[in-house]
């Protein structure tokens, strides 16, 4: 007997025709490292043989409705009984005082910003929230508080754990999702960030007011040197490293009225970024 509990069969599961099927067939469900955390929380919690069995569960299709809101997930999966199980998953929101904190230092700098507007959860984002004093992944059992409606004893059971591999299909497309989780929405994560960074380039444009007379002076002496080089060109650093974020300031201004589908929009000055900067490396080296 396993030691979290017999693992019900009662017969054979029925299945259902509208089922929400995995994407990946085989292989791991995550393919980013943020998605690929929250399996990690999940399979620590779950013994091998109903983690196998959630696998298949998510991928023949058994899970038949997912939810998730800030601090809750809430899906129904098809077992062998006739009504599907109810499966919750809480994980709690943070405070307002820690995303407060958390925006804060997003804010800091653009390319954060711009990496979350991408579908891109920036590396050290587990740095950010240390440092507001918690984690943005589940730390421990605590974190993950989950309950299903079945028979078996184990907690977490293999319904939970098929709901759970589905979740981090979902992080994978979207990494606001596993921030909503914690408490904040697409829509209020961006406000923050878009205020904060208003008032601090609003508070360097007064510290350029403080200094347009110092500025003034020095290019009034001897204004034929200013568009001067500093040496020879030879000597000027260069490089033609790619950039972390495509598009930037496409995605750090939001998508323009005019734009019928802003995704479209975004993914089209993305190719169009990549097209310009391969062809202004092969002219600046000489490539055929």
């Amino acid at each position: 007997m396993s030691p979290w509990g017999p693992d019900w069969q009662s017969g054979p599961r029925i299945r259902p025709k509208n089922g929400i099927r995995s994407r990946n067939q085989r292989g791991a469900f995550a393919t980013t490292w943020w998605a690929s955390r929250w399996i990690l929380a999940l399979e620590r919690l779950v013994d091998p043989g109903r983690l196998m069995r959630g696998r298949t569960y998510a991928r023949q299709g058994q899970v038949v409705e997912l939810d998730l809101r800030p601090g809750l997930i809430e899906a129904r999966v098809q077992g062998s009984r006739p009504h599907p199980y109810e499966v919750t998953i809480k994980v709690p929101a943070l405070s307002d005082k820690v995303w407060d904190g958390v925006a804060d230092v997003l804010a800091e700098r653009a390319i954060y910003a711009a990496q979350l507007l991408a579908g891109e959860m920036p590396n050290d984002i587990e740095e950010i929230f240390a440092a507001a004093g918690t984690s943005l992944f589940p730390a421990g059992r605590r974190e993950l508080v989950t309950d299903c409606t079945c028979p078996d004893w184990a907690d977490p059971c293999k319904h939970t754990a098929a709901v759970c591999y589905l979740v981090g299909e979902r992080f994978d497309e979207d990494p606001f999702l596993m921030l909503e989780l914690r408490g904040r929405t697409r829509s209020e994560i961006t406000d923050a960030l878009r205020d904060r960074r208003s008032v601090s380039q609003d508070a360097g444009a007064d510290d350029d007011m403080d200094l347009s007379g110092l500025g003034t002076e020095l290019v009034g002496a001897k204004p034929r040197h200013f568009w001067r080089l500093p040496g020879s060109l030879d000597a000027l650093g260069m490089s033609f490293d790619a950039p972390e974020v495509n598009a930037l300031p496409v995605k750090r201004l939001g998508a323009p009225p005019f734009a019928e589908d802003p995704a479209e929009l975004t993914e089209l000055m993305e190719q169009a970024y990549r097209t310009i900067s391969a062809e202004a490396r092969r002219l600046a080296l000489g490539d055929e």
